[in-house]
């Protein structure tokens, strides 16, 4: 039997209902705040990311699915939507609109990393990108969208974690400051961060290595290096979130995986989810743009991860759909006039479902009751029976009659 490759899942019955459910609560949330929903293809050109999500990151150096198209050109199943999403901004002049532009996504990306709980190689993630506004208002309204869609969800254990990471002219003086600190503690590093220092060294605060976390526990932080500007930004989005009763952690060790991130940085984590407990994040990307070939401008947006969303949640039981009407038939000379009936409760709008699977008249009116269908039709020699499973109440009516009963919800 071949199997599905390793970092991907089959989507199935109330796993389907469960995601269907968060994507409603999403398109609530989002929209009624003015977020757009945006659409970006599956696969983009391979610079795109490695333009705009950074050369050094993990992302591009280690997790990208790219491939030749064979016409010569690169390209890359998305691993994250933030640069997409930009690129669909500049190439659709939204530049030309009001600003901010305000866009929602739901879609998969991948990523070849390894595969564990709440996190596969193809997976699905929601995300917002506020972009042309520098107000940190906006963090504040992102954070809190994010915050809701966690809360209509149920998920457990969720706590904000909050930083700055300043604007790129701060973090090259403060890069030069943790490097320096970096290299006089280089023997006690592990391999992989004495690899990055010159790359990325702050990427040295996610390490869960003990003689780098020892280090990092000393190193300098950004969050002390900020300059006025930056730090007006930051207390701006503070103050909003307090105002609005959003709690918040300080963390100053927290940076994101991304390059393209400046100012506000954040995460939701859930206690529930153990060591990998981040359930969804971003921050602010003001530079994004011009490195993928734009006129400078800002941006804010986070992605939270479906999976990740589901497995800390705890949501109300979805139900499925109601049926309205269950249409079996007595032998099959009567099964066309049933197709039929099926046919036109559809036409008029109400769900039908019809025997397929060659069951006996017994058989079928087992699956009706399973069903849940609200009325029942039983085509025979005498014309259709036809039952009010709430009531009991049956009759036979004409083939012709039997979406009028069942619009009156009367027999």
């Amino acid at each position: 039997m071949i199997q599905a490759p390793k970092g991907t899942f089959d989507v199935l019955g109330k796993d389907a209902m469960a995601r269907d459910g968060l994507v409603a609560v999403a398109r609530r949330v989002l929209e009624g705040a003015g977020y757009e929903r945006i659409e970006t293809p599956i696969f983009e050109a391979t610079d795109l990311f490695a333009r705009g999500v950074g050369e050094s990151t993990d992302v591009v150096q280690k997790e990208m699915y790219s491939f030749d198209d064979g016409g010569g050109r690169s390209l890359t199943l998305r691993p994250e939507g933030t640069a997409p999403v930009c690129r669909a901004y500049l190439e659709a002049g939204m530049h030309k609109r009001p600003q901010p532009v305000k866009l929602w996504y739901c879609g998969q990306f991948f990523r070849n990393e390894r595969p564990q709980a709440g996190r596969f190689r193809q997976f699905w993630q929601i995300g917002v990108e506020a972009i042309g506004s520098e107000d940190p208002a906006v963090d504040a309204e992102c954070i809190l969208l994010l915050a809701e869609v966690l809360e209509s969800m149920n998920c457990q254990g969720v706590r904000l974690r909050l930083s700055s990471l300043g604007t790129p002219a701060t973090r090259t003086a403060y890069r030069d400051e943790l490097q320096a600190h970096l290299r006089a503690h280089e023997d006690a590093l592990s391999e992989e961060v004495r690899g990055r220092i010159d790359l990325n060294p702050l990427r040295a605060f996610d390490s869960d290595h003990p003689g780098t976390q020892a280090v990092m526990a000393t190193a300098p932080r950004l969050l002390d290096a900020l300059d006025d500007a930056d730090r007006e930004h930051f207390e701006a989005v503070r103050a909003m979130l307090d105002a609005a009763g959003q709690a918040y952690e300080i963390d100053d060790t927290l940076v994101r995986g991304l390059d393209y991130y400046t100012r506000t940085v954040f995460e939701f984590a859930s206690d529930s989810l153990g060591a990998q407990s981040g359930v969804g994040g971003g921050g602010r990307y003001d530079g994004l743009m011009e490195l993928i070939g734009g006129a400078p401008t800002p941006g804010v947006g986070w992605a939270a991860g479906v999976e990740r969303i589901l497995l800390s949640a705890n949501p109300p039981p979805t139900a499925a759909p109601p049926v309205d009407l269950y249409v079996a038939y007595d032998g099959p000379d009567h099964r066309v006039r049933a197709f039929a009936l099926s046919a036109d409760a559809r036409r008029t709008g109400h769900s039908a479902r019809l025997e397929l699977g060659g069951r006996s008249l017994k058989g079928q009116l087992k699956q009706a009751a399973k069903s849940g269908a609200r009325y029942v039709a039983v085509v025979s020699d005498e014309g259709v029976l036809l039952r009010d499973a709430e009531s009991g109440d049956q009759r036979i009516v004409e083939p012709n009659q039997v979406m009028h009963h069942i619009r009156q919800g009367q027999l």
